[in-house]
């Protein structure tokens, strides 16, 4: 398997009998056959854009988990890419070990070369742009807005899909170049609903998306939701219970992680520094809250979860 650079081994067994396509951060991607790809969501965890030495336990199961319940919750704005996610359903994965619950068997999609985020609130990259020039992506946004601020309402702010580095925020306009008017439009439209829908459903538990990631692709020529859906890696997910415009809150995702970095001498390059135990156990915890609180459902429930 050829894993991306400074990435570790992943951590699970993958020796079954299926085709290779690609590695990412997280994933690895196997092909199906039938126009079908196999997503195997490993427990790897990238702070920095480094792939840490050591898993987070049940992280991939959690993207898993989450990402299937959001594709069934906004199937009436946008059909999903996923088939299944019971490794028995993939031909081929005999012999594999620890599949159960973090697998998914999806049509294949032609993915949009663009990244669909939505913002609800002004954080992150945006902050930045908005404290230096007074825009988010180029559009002038009103005076006075603070970090973390909610936005009037929410923005789609797509960027470049880059093979190395980061991606670049780019503008509407710059999008219609990249995939034509039309799917811009769609793409557009479906990614506010979809995060519309799913701030609310999360905001009735307490729990802010102030921004997130949506992959979209076209099976048969229709637009279809990809890859993961509204998870703590493809968004921000603030405790509402601490949100206040001017600071940004503690999130549910690798918080823990890039807190204990951010207190070393670390130049953010790899390799990474060992992480403790206690952050480790720290950072798994906040992402199997996260599942539990949107979707008011057990962890301890899905597939491979025993001990969790």
């Amino acid at each position: 398997m050829n894993l991306p650079s400074h990435q570790p081994e992943p951590e699970l067994s993958l020796d079954f009998d299926l085709p290779y396509v690609h590695s990412g951060k997280v994933r690895d991607i196997f092909d199906a056959g039938d126009d079908r790809l196999l997503m195997v969501t490993s427990d790897r965890l990238s702070a920095f854009d480094v792939v840490m030495d050591e898993p987070i336990p049940h992280k991939g199961r959690v993207l898993t988990a989450m990402s299937a319940f959001w594709f069934d919750l906004l199937a009436d704005v946008v059909p999903g890419h996923l088939l299944s996610t019971d490794p028995a359903d993939a031909p081929g994965t005999k012999g594999a070990t620890d599949l159960a619950g973090r697998t998914m068997l999806c049509r294949r999609a032609e993915m949009l070369p663009i990244e669909c985020i939505v913002r609800g609130y002004i954080t992150g990259s945006a902050w930045k742009e908005y404290r230096t020039h007074g825009t988010m992506h180029g559009s002038v946004l009103p005076e006075g807005l603070l970090e973390a601020d909610r936005l009037p309402e929410p923005v789609f702010t797509p960027s470049t899909k880059a093979d190395e580095g980061h991606d670049i925020n780019i503008s509407f306009a710059e999008a219609v170049d990249l995939v034509g008017a039309d799917l811009a439009e769609q793409a557009c439209a479906v990614s506010l609903e979809c995060y519309r829908r799913g701030a609310d459903w999360a905001a009735e538990r307490g729990i802010i998306i102030a921004d997130t990631k949506f992959e979209l692709g076209l099976v048969d020529g229709r637009l279809v939701l990809a890859d993961e859906v509204l998870t703590p890696d493809s968004s921000r997910f603030w405790p509402a219970d601490q949100w206040k415009p001017g600071a940004t809150p503690p999130s549910f995702d690798k918080q823990p992680v890039r807190d204990f970095l951010d207190g070393l001498d670390w130049d953010k390059q790899p390799p990474p520094p060992p992480l403790p135990e206690e952050v480790v156990a720290a950072t798994s915890q906040r992402y199997i809250e996260a599942y539990e609180r949107i979707t008011g459902r057990s962890f301890a429930d899905w597939p491979g979860t025993q001990g969790a």
